[in-house]
């Protein structure tokens, strides 16, 4: 198990807490609502990886796995309780690394009101104190304006361009990289992304 999870994080209206089956019919209706927001930045199966499952019990079962072993933490985003989108701690590395790719996703109707800046802090603070990583990182393609604020308002440091990084929209796309280490946060993430704002 790891260290720090399964974990429920909150400030204010924003909370976090562990993907569970019983969120299958919610997180069914958040995709397809929105499947034409997150259709452009959405991961997609190159054609040599074979197809990916869909199935809403086997990507839960692979995340929850995965997160028994250390090497995931997949939580749901609540806006007042409700389930409005996710972040997903993944690669997370043990030993001399100590580092961990973080990725997010927020329906629509929840875009523009902090959640996800105020989630991904919150995600960090846990990661860097009590999981004890040492480095986060996020990669965007430089097309998603919206991604982009997020990171320059949590003061993430950008580290380069990795071309053709990942399969998204049918092909393989640039992302921009991001890190933060815990160094930079003495005092947390969200601390200094509030005092900011």
């Amino acid at each position: 198990m790891t260290l720090g999870w399964p974990v429920e994080l909150e400030h204010g209206s924003v909370g976090l807490r562990p993907l569970r089956r019983r969120d299958s019919t919610t997180w069914a209706r958040l995709r397809r609502d929105n499947a034409q927001w997150l259709g452009p930045w959405d991961a997609t199966m190159p054609p040599e990886g074979g197809s990916a499952s869909t199935s809403y019990l086997a990507m839960t079962g692979s995340l929850r796995s995965r997160a028994r072993r250390g090497q995931s933490m997949p939580f749901v985003t609540t806006w007042d309780g409700e389930m409005v989108g996710m972040v997903t701690v993944s690669n997370i590395a043990w030993g001399s690394a100590r580092t961990g790719t973080i990725g997010y996703w927020v329906a629509q109707s929840h875009a523009g009101r902090g959640i996800t800046p105020t989630a991904v802090a919150l995600v960090c603070d846990h990661l860097f104190t009590t999981a004890g990583l040492h480095r986060v990182e996020i990669a965007i393609r430089p097309e998603n304006v919206a991604s982009l604020r997020i990171v320059a308002k949590l003061g993430f440091t950008p580290i380069g361009m990795a071309p053709r990084y990942l399969h998204i929209a049918g092909a393989w796309r640039d992302h921009q990289v991001f890190q933060m280490v815990a160094e930079d946060v003495p005092r947390g993430v969200l601390e200094r992304a509030t005092r900011t704002t």
